[in-house]
This record gives structure tokens, C-alpha cells and sequence, in this order.
């Protein structure tokens, strides 16, 4: 599980996280949405401990973070992120055994099982073709898979994404919510692309200039005055028959004008 208690996150001077508090329940996939600019990627930083909150308190499986050492946060939570920067020439192997770090003592040699779980995450996202290729030779849509497999060979029951679909196209983009949607963990995603967000998540957070705006279901949340009142435009919302998603269809500006 993930709480988020009352945080506060403020870059120079700016508020950009005021008092936001959610939960996320054991093996659920929750997403959070929100214009550019409104704190997603903020507060997602904040629970990966990359930025610290000025206040409030974030707790996962029961331990708040402030009371655990980065590897013990590592094997609770992995995550992917949108930029993924190596100054050095990795193969993509040696970038998914990455996420095996957490499990090891300091100087402690990789095992045959070590192995055998990266080669399990890297077939998992369809990458086994690409083993010994460098990381840098790969599309940025390679590399964001290549990243996944990393988050799934390291085995964390709670998993973190921030905007994992940036630079896949459409296959990849479902098969990546896919494959962590069969997965037996819990889930924060900060997603872009609302009809994703309506297709993958169980609940979700909308976030609006650093606040909660609404939370709720899917069917709670993308309505068709809650996406007009959040991004300023407008769309119908309508239920598929056949698979009974949700599907936000967007009015282009052109159209409303004549």
C-alpha cells in the first residue's frame, strides 16, 4: 500500500504541492492526471525520494520513508521515469541486472538466478532480441521498455510510473499498461493520455494546480465538465458497448469556431 499524508513540496520559492493526501491499496493500479504543470511528476518524485517534501509524510507497506535507507525504499517501490540519462555505454542487459542492486550486499557477485530473472523481464516486455545491444543504440521507445524490464527484475511489490508511454507508439503504449496490469503489485502511474488512464486505472487522482481536484473511478472522474473545468476543453464522453471503457473524444477549437 501507499499513503500520501498532507505533503507540501516547494521548488524556489513556489508551492507546487499543497497539502495532497491519497492512498493506494494493496495490488491496485491508480493513476494520476493533470495538465502540464500541475505537480504529477513532483509528487511522484516525492514518494521515489528524489525530492523532499517540506511537509507531511508518505508511507509504503506500513514504513514511513523518512525511517528507510534508499535500499530498503528500493526494494519496496520501483520505478519508471520519463528521462533516462547513462553517461556510460551500458548493453541492455547490464541495464535491466541494475534492478537486481537492491538484493545484494556490497560487493556481492551476480547468481544464475540473477540472470534467469533478468532474462524472464527483459522477454516480458518483448525486448530479448535487443540483450546485447547498447542502451544508447535504442530508440527512446526501446530504451522506456529496456527501464520496465529493470523495474520488474527487481521484484518491489509497489511499482512507479511517470508517464511510462512518453515516446511509445500505440502497440507499445498498450503493451507496456498491459504487462503491468497483469502484474501482482500495486501501482502509481502518472499518465498523460486520459483514455489510457480510463482503460487501465482501477482509481484515479486528478490533480489540478498542485491540488486534488477530484479522485474517484474512472466514471467519477473523466466526466465531461471535469476535463472541460481542469484542461479547458471540450469533449464527450462516451461508454464503448463492446468493451464498456470509457472514451474521451476531443472537439478540436476549429470545429467549435464555425
Amino acid at each position: 500500500m501507499i499513503d500520501v499524508y498532507n505533503v507540501n513540496i516547494t521548488l524556489t520559492r513556489k508551492s507546487i504541492i499543497d497539502d495532497v493526501s491519497l492512498h493506494i491499496d494493496k495490488n491496485e493500479f491508480v493513476g494520476i492526471i493533470g495538465p502540464n504543470g500541475s505537480g504529477k511528476s513532483t509528487l511522484l518524485k516525492a514518494i521515489y525520494r528524489i525530492l523532499k517534501p517540506v511537509e507531511g509524510d508518505i508511507v509504503i507497506n506500513g514504513r514511513n520513508i523518512r525511517e528507510m535507507s534508499l535500499r530498503e525504499s528500493a526494494l519496496q517501490a520501483a520505478v519508471v521515469s520519463q528521462h533516462n540519462h547513462y553517461n556510460f555505454d551500458f548493453k541492455v542487459k547490464d541495464i535491466v541486472l541494475m534492478g537486481r542492486s537492491p538484493h545484494k550486499r556490497s560487493m556481492e557477485f551476480d547468481t544464475v538466478e540473477d540472470h534467469y530473472i533478468v532474462d524472464e523481464a527483459i522477454n516480458h516486455v518483448d525486448m530479448m532480441d535487443f540483450k546485447e545491444r547498447s542502451f544508447h543504440t535504442l530508440s527512446g521507445g526501446e530504451q522506456q521498455r529496456v527501464i520496465l524490464a529493470r523495474s520488474l527484475a527487481q521484484q518491489t511489490p509497489c511499482l512507479l510510473l511517470d508517464e511510462p508511454t512518453n515516446h511509445l507508439d500505440v502497440r507499445y503504449q498498450l503493451h507496456l499498461l498491459d504487462v503491468v496490469k497483469g502484474l501482482d503489485v500495486t501501482v502509481l502511474c502518472a499518465l498523460h493520455d486520459l483514455n489510457l488512464a480510463a482503460a487501465y486505472c482501477d482509481r484515479i487522482y486528478l490533480i489540478k494546480d498542485g491540488r486534488i481536484f477530484a479522485s474517484g473511478t474512472p466514471e467519477d472522474t473523466l466526466t465531461e465538465e471535469i476535463i472541460k473545468e481542469v484542461y479547458e476543453v471540450n469533449v464527450t464522453v462516451e461508454k464503448n458497448k463492446k468493451t464498456g471503457l470509457l472514451n474521451i473524444i476531443y472537439h478540436p477549437g476549429y470545429i467549435l469556431k464555425k
